[in-house]
């Protein structure tokens, strides 16, 4: 027995003289932790974005070749060196919405197989998240198969911003950060100096989200009650909340053909509202969208440049377009850290 005691003792004992010596290396600089290289990627979705990211991050974009071939299918190939590195991948899926989800797909398997460490989609704009729920028979929830397509094409976790609905995180089996646009915009509202403020939501669903925005402003809150008549219109049915003399903040995550956003700056012009300005996260701004702006009583329309917007901010001279950059690249530093990027939702 006590020879084995002696032994284990012994053990000890060189133990604790390797532990004094990876120390005392360590003390000296002999010995480094190993830090993997942060990198990002983007398609053709909206690389000016990414640009902007990158410079916020003091980084270059990543070398891809994002092509299609003469039939249609899309090609991807990464230049350059991403083993062991910590990879973002900057594509919101906005029109083409289809080829603009292959393309994440596609990148985030070619980089899955050049043997990058960790895969994060950043993805500004989530399409299809308005196919969220069965709101009639036969039909798909689409937000839901556009997560696991991204999860099975090797995605590591998911960084969005004003996702349509907070249960779509729950679509992902991976983690989700889901970023909100309203300190970029409340900033921006600060410095108009605008007094006697409304924030208002366009509908019932972004109450939540429109009474965040108006308590940090801070200003009073009201809500339009509108009915769907189909999937392209709705129709103002009341405004609940004082908004005479009043100027108003519309405050939403979408907008596509505008029809939602202009019915309601009717009527609020209708209940003797001031100056109406909409800040509004996604311009998707498709059909007509742009001939509603023009006939409506919207004084100025800020988004951001989590979609690219081409020629119609030259179209209508009332499209203001905020950067997301800076929000998008302190989050992306914070992931690549394992910091927590909690503060950054509200």
């Amino acid at each position: 027995m006590s020879k084995q005691i002696a032994v284990n003792r012994g053990e000890v004992r060189k133990t604790g003289v390797r532990t004094s010596s990876l120390q005392s290396a360590a003390k000296s600089g002999r010995i480094h932790t190993m830090k993997k290289e942060l990198k990002i990627f983007t398609g053709n979705a909206n690389p000016d974005l990414a640009q902007k990211i990158g410079d916020v991050l003091d980084i270059p974009v990543g070398q891809a070749e994002v092509t299609k071939f003469s039939e249609g299918e899309t090609f991807v190939k990464i230049q350059e060196n991403v083993r062991g590195m910590d990879v973002f991948v900057i594509q919101p899926t906005c029109p083409p919405p289809n080829d603009n989800l292959m393309e994440l797909l596609i990148l985030i398997d070619a980089l899955r197989r050049a043997s990058a460490s960790r895969i994060t989609a950043v993805i500004p704009y989530y399409g299809y998240a308005r196919q969220d729920r069965k709101d009639q028979p036969r039909v798909p929830i689409t937000a839901k198969l556009v997560a696991n397509l991204i999860t099975a094409a090797g995605a590591d976790r998911v960084l969005c911003m004003d996702l349509h609905t907070d249960q779509i995180q729950g679509f992902f089996d991976i983690p989700v950060d889901n970023l909100y646009a309203a300190p970029v915009f409340i900033e921006d509202i600060q410095k108009m100096g605008l007094d006697a403020l409304t924030v208002v939501s366009p509908d019932v669903g972004g109450i939540k989200s429109a009474r965040a925005f108006a308590k940090r402003i801070p200003a009073d809150l009201a809500v339009v009650d509108k009915r769907r008549v189909d999937s392209k219109q709705a129709e103002v049915m009341n405004i609940m909340g004082d908004v005479k003399g009043r100027n108003i903040i519309i405050v939403d995550d979408i907008i596509s053909t505008a029809g939602s956003v202009t019915e309601a700056a009717h009527a609020l012009k209708q209940q003797g509202a001031k100056d109406i300005y909409c800040y509004i996260t996604h311009p998707i701004l498709v059909g007509l969208a742009l001939e509603r702006l023009k006939n409506s009583p919207i004084k100025l329309l800020n988004v951001t440049d989590s979609i690219p917007i081409g020629d119609k901010r030259s179209e209508e001279k009332r499209i203001r377009v905020l950067t997301v950059a800076k929000l998008l690249g302190e989050a992306i530093k914070r992931i690549h850290k394992n910091e927590s990027v909690s503060s950054l939702f509200i």
